[in-house]
Parts: structure tokens; sequence; C-alpha cells
């Protein structure tokens, strides 16, 4: 299985563009509450078996973390239960676009 990927420059276009696609950041809440995408959903990976069945199989996701790792973790598990998963290559370390806390 090959996972999609993609940069985060392309989805700060995306984003600029806009989407019905929903970014999810696998990063805990204290990571999150210091600095986010603002249309990022937290999602903690800690907390993602008890939070998916707020997940729509309808919709797409992009998963971002803070560098790439637990993303792809979290990609592949939705990936593996049916969800239509992107992940954030390089996470919020290569976010170059606004973030708010």
């Amino acid at each position: 299985m090959t996972l999609k990927t993609v940069t985060t420059d392309a989805l700060q276009e995306t984003l600029q563009v806009g989407t019905d696609d929903v970014v999810l950041d696998v990063r805990e809440k204290d990571e999150y509450a210091a600095g986010h995408i603002k249309e990022a959903f937290n999602y903690p990976l800690s907390e993602l078996e008890e939070l998916t069945g707020n997940l729509k199989k309808d919709s797409s996701y992009y998963i971002i973390c803070q560098a790439g790792r637990r993303s792809e973790k979290a990609a592949n598990y939705l990936h593996d239960l049916g969800y239509d998963v992107t992940n954030v290559e390089g996470g919020m370390n290569n976010w170059h676009g606004e973030v708010e806390d």
C-alpha cells in the first residue's frame, strides 16, 4: 500500500483556494495550542483510536504532525480503516503559512 502524500506548500495552496477536505493535526494538545494551521482540528495520535468515530468516511483528510512520523502512523491507521487520507510531508516543521494558537 502506498500512502498518499503532499508537501506543506501544496497543502497551503489547497487551503488558500478552498477545499472541503479536513486537516487533522495529530500532535498532542499542548503542541497544537502552541501554534497550528487555522483550519486544522486537533486529533492527538494518543487519542486517535477513541476519536476515530467522529470522522466521516465520505470526507478526505490531510494528516499533519510536527515532523511527519506521527502523521504517517495516523494516516496508515485511518487508511486501514477505510478513510481517504493524505500524509503531509515534513509536518509543521516545513509549514510556512500562518499559524494560530
